[in-house]
């Protein structure tokens, strides 16, 4: 799964920014998931994670888990722009690069 958030402000992105090793760190350790990685371009006030998920149950019960849950909702306030992608992949072709989901979030964004 790959996500790009961007907010509506520079506070916006501070926030989303200081919330992040949280949120971060309690998706290492949810069940089912293999992996996570984020890309701050606080400036630019645009985050990208990629993630890597046993199947999307173990997404879908970490997304309904605090604190992500209230997270998530808090910033939603703050956001311009949210896209989400997922797609399959075997184990052995993990971990994904970012420009493989970068292509893909912009597939996505657009439709194709």
């Amino acid at each position: 799964m790959a996500s790009r958030f961007e907010t509506a402000t520079l506070t916006g992105a501070v926030r989303f920014f200081l919330k992040a090793p949280g949120i971060i760190r309690q998706m290492r350790r949810a069940p089912g998931a293999h992996g996570v990685a984020l890309r701050a371009r606080v400036l630019r006030r645009t985050f990208l994670t990629l993630s890597a998920w046993e199947d999307r149950d173990a997404l879908y019960r970490f997304a309904r888990s605090e604190p992500h849950r209230s997270s998530s909702r808090a910033a939603a306030a703050h956001m311009r722009e949210s896209v989400f992608t997922h797609w399959t992949v075997p184990a052995g072709e993990l971990p994904i690069g970012w420009a493989e989901a970068e292509r893909r979030l912009a597939e996505q964004k657009t439709g194709r």
